[in-house]
């Protein structure tokens, strides 16, 4: 129920002692989102009241999130690539399949050749879509196996996914060889690379994920992850500029008279911000970035097998995991579990040196007690 009003004073001390019981990101070490960059949140400032869903009234911001598509369709080997900004990886995988059935409309039963390690947004939009979901097993080294994914592959298949950033273990899947398979049965090929896709091209090796792989039809990444936009911002690429033209419907009240996106009103605020981030650090900061995150990964590894728990595998990107048991962790460190059993910790970049040390101080002294 409505009071009657409460003065600013009364109502900003409310609403901080709530945000005061959020646990702090000093002590989170599960999310893949992190503490958005200074930059970020000064963009986002300027755009709160932006709506993307009308970009007639906003084209300034419009203009900002063809930036963006631009900004990523270069970095992923595809200059010209459709796309728009999403609320995450969720939407963009949704997206991703509608445009896959979309282009199979004659196909009664149709089914999605996944990996066991995609996110559970597969399983959302199967459900939402009406697809049958073909889980891939992994191999030993926690990644699809691209022999197993050809061999589920028939007539009714109309999209095949890889993951290039596994939420669960960090690796990245055989892209290449999905691209093979999917350019052989003339599949849609979506590349889940919504936490990868701000690492990988920052690695001094990276491994091919993009659309430089033949096959590669679309690619979600999320710049609220690794590109520390603040949230929510993810984005939705297309090799053919043009394929998000299929998913139109009439907008007759609008200023654009159609629209492709899942969402209707879509802020324009964390699209900024994610530009910004981007403009900002560049290619040079961007691996600095993932470079330490890589190290400080390194550094927990050995730390933790010091300590008796042994990792559950050599991650691609920066996400560990462990042979741990539960009561190890000491309170109010927060990780995260896999459906395997294995602890999982994600270094981001508020994951910095000095917390990862602070973090083996509280395990040895948990240990003690």
């Amino acid at each position: 129920m409505l009071n009657k009003g409460q003065s600013e004073e009364e109502l900003f001390t409310f609403l901080a002692q709530k945000r005061q019981e959020d646990l702090d990101h000093d002590f989170i070490l599960s999310s893949m989102c992190t503490i958005p960059h200074s930059v970020a949140v000064r963009a986002h400032c300027l755009f709160m009241e932006t709506n993307l869903g009308d970009p007639g009234l906003f084209p300034g911001t419009f203009s900002l999130e063809k930036l963006l598509v631009q900004r990523f369709g270069t970095l992923f080997h595809c200059e010209n690539a459709g796309g728009y900004a999403t609320s995450g990886g969720t939407e963009s995988n949704i997206q991703a399949l509608r445009l896959a059935k979309a282009q199979c409309s004659d196909i009664a039963v149709p089914n999605v050749v996944v990996p066991e390690s995609a996110h559970f947004s597969f399983k959302k939009a199967c459900d939402m879509l009406g697809l049958e979901a073909r889980p891939v097993p992994l191999g030993s080294d926690f990644r699809m196996d691209a022999d197993a994914a050809a061999g589920l592959v028939d007539k009714n298949t109309i999209c095949l996914v890889g993951i290039a950033g596994t939420t669960e273990y960090g690796m990245i899947d055989p892209i290449a060889a999905l691209g093979k398979i999917a350019v052989q049965h003339d599949l849609f090929f979506h590349v889940d690379a919504a936490f990868g896709g701000m690492v990988i091209p920052f690695l001094d090796r990276p491994s091919p994920f993009d659309f430089a792989v033949g096959g590669v039809t679309t690619i979600a990444v999320d710049p609220h992850k690794m590109g520390m936009s603040t949230i929510p911002c993810g984005c939705l690429l297309t090799r053919d500029p043009d394929l998000l033209n299929s998913l139109n419907i009439d907008t007759p009240y609008l200023t654009v008279k159609q629209e492709y996106t899942l969402a209707g009103t879509r802020p324009g605020a964390p699209v900024a911000g994610a530009l910004a981030v981007l403009d900002y650090l560049g290619v040079d900061g961007m691996k600095a970035v993932v470079t330490g995150c890589m190290k400080n990964t390194e550094r927990l590894i050995a730390g933790m097998e010091t300590l008796g728990c042994p990792r559950a595998a050599t991650p691609d990107l920066n996400v560990a995991t462990f042979s741990c048991a539960k009561e190890a962790i000491p309170s109010p460190w927060r990780v995260s579990w896999t459906r395997k059993g294995h602890l999982r910790i994600v270094c981001m970049p508020h994951v910095h040196a000095g917390r990862v040390e602070a973090f083996f101080r509280a395990m040895q002294e948990h240990k003690k007690r």
